[in-house]
């Protein structure tokens, strides 16, 4: 059985995170999921999520591309998990390239980083949805 990981916040879920969850679930046959805890977004990231773990936890659970969703509470435990969860493949968005590469170094697993959904991520809708805000209360 090939085993995959990956790591997000997954606040906001759209369609750009369940293209990324299966192709990185097309790489092998399970995938593990570390989802960022909210006090981890907050203390090492400074971000604040819409959705608390939990809930998080909760929709990411329900996608048939999911297999196991652990927490995320920092970022040294990438290693650790890979060994403990036996990963073959570490796979993160393509925003992170080169970020992780030690990764391959350090363990067995290799190292792969997927093309994000272009049209779309949280980030851009948390803005849109504060001009959206902004430009009816003008």
């Amino acid at each position: 059985m090939k085993r995959i990981i990956t790591y997000g916040t997954f606040d906001l879920l759209h369609y750009g995170h369940i293209n990324l969850l299966k192709r990185a679930h097309d790489l092998g046959d399970y995938l593990i999921v570390a989802l960022s805890t909210d006090e981890f977004n907050w203390d090492a990231k400074q971000k604040k999520t819409y959705f608390p773990y939990e809930k998080r936890k909760q929709l990411l659970e329900a996608i048939r591309y999911v297999d196991l969703v652990i927490p995320e509470t920092s970022w040294e435990q990438k290693v650790s998990d890979i060994q403990l969860y036996q990963a073959d493949t570490f796979v993160m968005g393509d925003d992170w390239q080169g970020e992780f590469d030690y990764i391959a170094d350090q363990t067995d697993a290799e190292v792969v980083y997927l093309q994000r959904t272009p049209e779309i991520s949280t980030s851009q809708i948390k803005n849109d949805l504060n001009q959206h805000n902004l430009a009816k209360n003008s």
